[in-house]
């Protein structure tokens, strides 16, 4: 039964390659409303969640795929570090780094967090990705981590981004907004597909609060979601063009933000593996590949964006 099972979805994901293709490229070639100029600077890194092997196997694949470098959590040890340092070097690749704690009590979070960003900097990434706090911190705790690891990251001159992301600080869009309008400041990686889930919606109508995001947005996590969860099957399918659509004119709007600024950014394309990647009960097989998602939104995002020389 699981081996007809998977013969099944073989034959279906066989199939339906040619539409898949299609839809890709006319996603690619739609039109921008604004112009890309040939000196935008954009940095597309690939992530290594869900990978099995070294840090030197994963760099390897990531430059042979085309990626312009990593994003990975940041190493604790000093052998994690010289070879994240090694591989990198050895593979022409850049690297942005992840850090965030887990302790639910405040005092021992902020002190482990603060830590961890100190730990990080020195390594002079091209930013810092923070999973910032808890969502059931209070308004207060939550702006006193933001407000000192923004201060320690520009003190330390490595960029310090807080994610939109559920279960930390940033999870929803209308507190988000509150922090935003009480620290001027404030940074973001924006990986909106956890305010879909969030708002159960494409956030049709929060657009003032979303505008505000874009525009204090420096580095982006490629994922589409949709109203019910923080990842599509397959992004390529065409049931689910409105979610890439929107996730798109989103992404596009980041782009425009910065071109208008002259200035870089960054997008890490982030389909995760099961369980954010749905999968075959029972069998729990997945239902799409997702390092090959992550390449297609490579590909698709560097043709929207980047200038053809």
């Amino acid at each position: 039964m699981a081996q007809n099972r998977r013969k099944f979805i073989a034959q279906t994901l066989t199939a339906s390659a040619g539409l898949l293709l299609d839809s890709f490229g006319a996603l690619a070639e739609t039109p921008l409303n604004f112009q890309v100029p040939a000196d935008f600077s954009l940095k597309i890194l690939a992530t290594n969640w869900g990978f099995q092997g070294s840090m030197e196997a994963f760099c390897a694949k990531a430059q042979k795929a085309g990626y312009d470098g990593i994003e990975v959590w940041a190493p604790t040890t000093t052998e994690d570090r010289f070879e994240l340092e090694r591989a990198t070097k050895a593979h022409g690749l850049e690297f942005g780094l992840l850090v965030g704690s887990g302790s639910s009590d405040f005092k021992e979070h902020f002190t482990q967090f603060i830590q961890y960003l100190k730990n990080a900097t020195p390594l002079k990434p091209l930013y810092i990705n923070c999973h910032s706090g808890k969502d059931y911190f209070t308004f207060d705790q939550a702006q006193n981590i933001l407000e000192l690891s923004t201060t320690a990251g520009k003190a330390a001159g490595v960029p310090v981004y807080h994610e939109t992301h559920r279960g930390r600080i940033c999870y929803s869009a209308p507190v988000t907004r509150a922090l935003m309008d009480r620290i001027p400041n404030l940074r973001l990686t924006l990986d909106i597909s956890h305010w879909c889930v969030v708002s159960e919606s494409l956030l049709d109508d929060q657009k003032e609060t979303v505008n505000l995001a874009l525009s204090r947005t420096d580095h982006i996590h490629a994922r589409v979601g949709h109203q019910e969860g923080p990842q599509v099957t397959d992004p390529r399918a065409p049931e689910w063009a409105s979610a890439l659509k929107a996730h798109l004119a989103w992404w596009d709007k980041v782009v425009e933000f910065k071109v208008q600024q002259k200035q870089p950014l960054t997008i890490l394309t982030e389909f995760g593996p099961p369980m954010y990647m749905p999968t075959v009960p029972y069998t729990q097989q997945p239902l799409a590949d997702q390092w090959g998602i992550n390449v297609y939104m490579m590909e698709l995002l560097r043709s929207r964006y980047l200038v053809k020389k």
